[in-house]
């Protein structure tokens, strides 16, 4: 009886609140297959194989199935894009140097910002609780980064920047899917994340700067198992981006920003299979902080 009482609960779960789910389960495989990778080449290039197997699925998917949009947005689309790619490269980066759990926390503050986002460019109301449920997750954030009277490290700046890069692109979802297709928003982002990269690949020849390590890298031809790593990474961050556009665009952003932490509880379980360490106890209460928040947001909306 449990099991078909689950069964149905799935079956009446609303689409976008499914979907998000299959996305946080998936991004966070993709984000333990990103580690692994991470060991053997830069983040800028686990980045490029991430969205370049992008570019091909969709693309095949465009050409099985024509798209039709209304366009009109290209700028916003690029926008989009753009936001995404360098989102992912502050997550990817981090990925690679902290525990998987806290990369994720980090890339899971971007539903606080998409409500803020929301409210001051799409004009969606916040109320009041609401407003007290982004002072809430900002509490959470400081908890989580725990900064020292140098201020925040280069971790915290990043992970915070991967949310806030996601939440404008999550933002921008809300309104180009009026007038593009899903899989024309997701190839915006895998497009850009692929030039970019080979932008990016070309002046690491010229620059040299340490503190610019988390953009530049040289490329490194796969060998072996890592071609396992990145084929994966590729093909799962795909999926994930396709079922978290179409989160987006089912449901309010609060509510499918809320699901979307169950990242958190993936990535966490995912870290400790790779070895990373239990979150310490004020970094957990950190992460509680961020989880509530984004449900008091999806309440309030």
């Amino acid at each position: 009886m449990g099991i078909i009482a689950s069964m149905k609960l799935i079956k009446n779960l609303n689409n976008g609140v499914k979907y998000m789910l299959m996305a946080s389960f998936t991004f966070a495989i993709m984000g333990a297959l990103a580690k692994l990778a991470s060991g053997h080449m830069s983040s800028l290039e686990v980045v490029f194989f991430r969205n370049i197997f992008g570019v091909a699925l969709i693309s095949y998917a465009i050409y099985k199935k024509p798209m039709t949009n209304s366009g009109g947005k290209p700028y916003l689309l690029l926008f989009r894009g753009t936001m995404g790619f360098t989102a992912l490269l502050a997550y990817f980066y981090n990925i690679a140097n902290i525990p998987l759990g806290d990369a994720v926390t980090f890339s899971k503050t971007a539903p606080i910002f998409t409500a803020i986002f929301a409210w001051f460019f799409l004009k969606e109301k916040l109320s009041t609780s609401a407003w007290f449920a982004v002072f809430i997750g900002f509490g959470g954030i400081v908890l989580i980064t725990q900064p020292s009277s140098m201020g925040f490290t280069k971790y915290d700046l990043l992970g915070i920047f991967s949310g806030i890069g996601a939440a404008l692109a999550y933002t921008s979802v809300r309104e180009l899917r009026k007038f593009y297709d899903t899989r024309a928003i997701v190839l915006s982002f895998t497009l850009v994340g692929t030039i970019g990269p080979i932008i990016l690949f070309i002046l690491s020849e010229f620059i040299t700067n340490p503190d610019l390590d988390f953009m530049l890298g040289k490329f490194i031809m796969p060998t072996g198992i890592v071609w396992l790593y990145v084929v994966g990474l590729g093909i799962l961050g795909t999926f994930s981006q396709y079922f978290m556009t179409k989160a987006y665009g089912e449901t309010k952003a609060g509510i499918v920003g809320a699901v979307s932490y169950t990242n958190i509880i993936f990535a966490i379980f995912v870290g400790l299979l790779l070895g990373d360490s239990l979150p310490t106890m004020t970094t957990t209460f950190g992460i509680v902080l961020i989880v509530f928040a984004g449900i008091m947001v999806a309440k309030a909306k």
